[in-house]
């Protein structure tokens, strides 16, 4: 399963790396954290993945405290979540996460991108029962950690699957179970690199080289606009 999301993964993560807004995605991730669940990491769990993460991709601290201010000022903005579904080169199905101030200018953002370099927009909900919610978090192999003794034990927090890439641990669960399975890894002692709500593909597709260049056009756009927090695709 963790290979089905962590397609071409070298490619996606040069992309992260090259993109200057990394920081200002982060820091709104935390920002609606902080806004749904209050300020304290040990009391609002989607603000302590939000940190993780953030730190994952050494955002200064002075940044995330800035982010975490600006959720409880008087003056906060208001984000929307809202997700847009749509169909890229070759067939290629795509679902996007936003967080955005102005939903009209988010739309007709990621309108222009499908209409241009993909096969346009579809009704909300076409494409949710082709992906599972998941939650995935990240942690480095060690000798230290036993897997097997691991996953018995996390069952009882809604473990579902344990994947082992390439010195990485991916573990799942139904999306309802992210902050009981986060809280359990942390109580085991274990570092977590990385935790996030995933949609995987329930079928997904192999494309061929030539087809994924274009795809990667798309999903290159998607990513790069500021209102974007994720971005999903059917390709295996």
């Amino acid at each position: 399963m963790g290979r089905a999301f962590e397609y071409r993964k070298a490619a996606k993560m040069k992309r992260w790396d090259k993109m200057s807004r990394i920081f200002p995605k982060l820091a709104k991730a935390i920002t609606i954290a902080t806004k749904e669940g209050g300020e304290d990491p040990e009391m609002n769990a989607k603000l302590r993945t939000a940190i993780q993460n953030a730190k994952a991709q050494n955002m200064p601290k002075d940044n995330i405290l800035a982010a975490i201010k600006r959720a409880t000022g008087k003056d906060a903005t208001d984000f929307s979540e809202v997700n847009y579904e749509g169909k890229g080169p070759h067939g290629v199905l795509v679902f996007v996460e936003c967080a955005t101030d102005n939903t009209t200018r988010t739309v007709a953002n990621i309108k222009y991108y499908f209409n241009k370099y993909g096969n346009g927009l579809v009704p909300s909900g076409s494409l949710e029962f082709l992906f599972s919610r998941k939650a995935v978090l990240e942690f480095k192999e060690t000798e230290e950690i036993d897997i097997e003794e691991l996953e018995l034990e996390l069952i009882d927090a809604g473990l579902e699957e344990i994947d082992i890439n390439d010195g990485t641990v991916y573990i799942y669960a139904d999306y309802t179970d992210f902050g009981t399975l986060t809280k359990a890894v942390e109580e085991k002692g274990i570092e977590i690199t990385k935790a996030a709500l995933q949609r995987i593909p329930t079928s997904p597709v192999d494309f061929s080289e030539e087809q994924l260049e274009e795809i990667e056009i798309l999903i290159d756009k998607i990513e790069e606009d500021d209102d974007v927090q994720a971005c999903f695709t059917n390709i295996s």
